[in-house]
């Protein structure tokens, strides 16, 4: 492997990543051609007689082979009977370049009936037994031709094994609900659990027991017979059978509707079926049910020959420049994903699920990673889970230049899980906007001089953090902007029992040259004073919003007694400029101070500085080596925050993806 020799490649430990990819030469080519009239599956597969299916090609191609897809639509699921031999002899699967390749896991339905005999009432309680309007039903029946092997109406989001469940904590319908999902004109219908609800949720379907039958209503009461209903019928686009394929290619391809269940296992849309060595470049995925694209070993297992094959080593993926929208559960998910490259991936709506609860949700869920690069990433309106998850045991990753933006009803934007021997760098990143995931109605009222004692650390029901840690040592977070988390932009909680060997005491975090803005409770929550915070700007923050959580009681700081108690940001600063971020069009500006601006609080001291250019630069961090566009910072100073230069006014474009 060569050392990818990039500053934003350097890695905590000082080395390089190591990339394994060169430039590929095949010696082959199969062509798949869909709507050629000539195509079928008998032929040789050259460019004058092409293969009808991608599988026909998958079935014979060898090392240095590459199949080109011309454009169109194939309703199948590739499966690569072998794999590569090497970075130079793999075997590539790439758009050919002449219109859009779409592999979907759905059929066209056609043939409903009206259902004439059903009477729906409102399931609303405050309604009662209320006959809501007339709903107009439709039914149709399922050919068994059409599902052999796998029903996704009949299968359960959730299997019955996961004993880690704690149920008493969670709605479960979804996770009960059927993975098969129904398509208008390219658009979702909602799922309901039982047929009555259909008379509540105009553009909804129900499934019957049997999984034979789905009932739907659309949202106009329309004619299902008069618009394009597509149902989803198998469970993956693009996955081998054979578990631990290396050294594939997946280029320019759109999966869409596939019926994945929720993880574990994480059985992906794309899924590598815990192979190594694959590039999945320049794809789209949408309407994945469970899982986008799994990366890591836990896709499938491999009963004849568990033991070697669960020794060989996981990860060594490369996923660049896809596109990933509308995951239910898990965009990208990896067990064992170690010496990764994920760079320059846009992921948005992650965890409409709602499956939280179910430990595998996030945009980007890992375990065990280590030696990955994370840059150049957006992830945006992802519901109800982390944006990035990284659990257990991760080392030496950096994860630099992204976009983590508009967390919906997110309880963290970036959670590091038990993670106590390496440090993991999160540099040169903005995180915006993490609303929180909590019941308003548990936040108690409390009255008069008694909210001066009541914290509720202990047991916090708002939450809403930049990043979060459980048990987490040698976090290092460098000049990233943190901004507008409901709750704190860090916060960390000691660990005792999660893994073998010692508890993880959540300290030696270093916080340098970051800027925290507009945090609704505090800045840092640090467990307790065993960490480091130096360089800091904070921007627009409430009383005490500096603390140190243990031993009780809780010790809610201004910027004065954290430097004077604990000698913390010395060189850091307060300030009460504006900072305004477009999330949709990916831009930010700087504006000064509103005058007119009343102060959270006031106190005795400097007062804050009100534009961005009054802020003074502060020691670089040596780990922290560019900015958050590329550009290396090689100067013993530079100022708080993710640019190396700030103008006020000026609207940038913080798109941080090379395309």
């Amino acid at each position: 492997m060569a050392a990818l020799k990039e500053a934003s490649a350097l890695l905590p430990n000082g080395q390089y990543f190591d990339s394994w990819e060169v430039e590929q030469v095949y010696d082959r080519e199969l062509h798949v051609d869909g709507n050629n009239p000539a195509a079928c599956d008998g032929n040789d597969g050259s460019a004058e007689h092409p293969f009808k299916t991608i599988g026909a090609a998958a079935a014979i191609a060898e090392p240095g082979t590459r199949v080109l897809i011309h454009g169109g639509t194939y309703r199948e699921t590739v499966k690569p009977a072998r794999g590569g031999e090497s970075p130079e002899r793999m075997i590539s699967y790439e758009a050919a370049g002449d219109g859009e390749v779409i592999v979907k896991a759905s059929l066209i339905q056609k043939d409903f009936f009206l259902c004439k005999g059903i009477r729906l009432y409102s399931m609303d309680p405050a309604m009662g037994k209320t006959k809501v309007g007339d709903p107009v039903i439709w039914g149709t029946r399922l050919n068994p031709e059409d599902y052999k092997g796998y029903n996704p109406f009949c299968a359960m989001n959730i299997m019955h094994d996961r004993y880690f469940m704690e149920y008493d904590k969670t709605d479960m319908t979804t996770y009960l609900q059927r993975r098969g999902m129904v398509f208008v004109d390219g658009k979702p219908l909602l799922q309901v659990s039982g047929m009555a609800e259909l008379a509540t949720y105009p553009g909804s379907y129900w499934v019957e027991a049997n999984g034979q039958t789905i009932l739907i209503r659309l949202a106009d009461d329309g004619d299902p017979n008069d618009h394009v209903i597509e149902l989803t019928c198998r469970e993956q686009c693009f996955a081998p059978d054979v578990y631990g394929l290396g050294y594939i290619k997946v280029k320019g391809l759109t999966c869409a509707h596939a019926a994945t269940g929720a993880p574990f296992p994480q059985r992906g849309a794309i899924s590598q079926s815990g192979g190594t060595h694959w590039i999945i470049e320049d794809c789209v995925i949408d309407w994945s049910n469970g899982v986008g694209m799994d990366i890591g070993r836990g896709g499938v297992t491999d009963y004849e020959n568990p033991s070697p094959n669960r020794m060989q080593p996981s990860g060594y993926s490369i996923v660049r420049r896809n596109r990933i929208y509308n995951v239910g559960v898990t965009g990208i998910a990896g067990v064992g994903a170690s010496y990764c490259l994920i760079e320059d991936n846009y992921i948005e709506g992650t965890g409409w699920q709602k499956m939280e609860l179910s430990w595998e949700a996030g945009a980007i869920k890992t375990h065990n990673s280590i030696d990955c690069l994370i840059r150049r990433n957006i992830f945006t309106k992802t519901f109800r889970c982390d944006h990035l998850w990284m659990d257990v045991g991760n080392c030496n990753n950096r994860i630099t230049q992204n976009l983590f933006l508009d967390g919906i009803e997110q309880r963290e934007a970036i959670f590091v899980e038990c993670t106590r021997d390496e440090i993991n760098l999160f540099d040169n990143n903005i995180i915006w906007n993490v609303e929180g995931r909590f019941n308003p109605d548990d936040v108690k009222y409390i009255s008069g001089s008694a909210t001066w004692y009541a914290l509720g650390e202990d047991n916090p029901i708002v939450n809403g953090y930049g990043m979060y840690g459980e048990g987490t040592d040698y976090l290092w977070l460098s000049n990233n902007l943190i901004g507008k988390c409901r709750s704190a932009g860090y916060f960390q909680k000691t660990v005792a029992y999660r893994l073998a060997g010692r508890g993880g005491t959540a300290r030696d975090a270093k916080i340098y040259n970051n800027i925290f803005y507009d945090c609704g409770e505090a800045a840092i929550k640090f467990p307790t004073e065993k960490n480091d915070a130096q360089g800091n700007c904070y921007v627009k923050m409430p009383s005490g919003y500096l603390r140190i959580l243990y031993p009780a009681p809780t010790e809610c700081l201004d910027l004065k007694a954290w430097k004077n108690f604990h000698g913390f940001d010395m060189e850091g600063s307060e300030a009460d400029f504006i900072i305004d971020i477009d999330t949709d069009a990916l831009t930010m500006k700087i504006l000064p101070a509103d005058p007119n601006e009343q102060p959270r609080f006031r106190r005795r001291g400097p007062e804050p500085i009100h534009t961005i250019n009054g802020i003074a630069k502060v020691k670089a961090d040596a780990k922290a080596t560019i900015d958050f566009f590329g550009n290396e910072t090689a100067d013993e100073t530079r100022l708080p925050g993710p640019f190396a230069c700030y103008e006020e006014g000026v609207v940038y474009n913080i798109d941080p993806r090379k395309l």
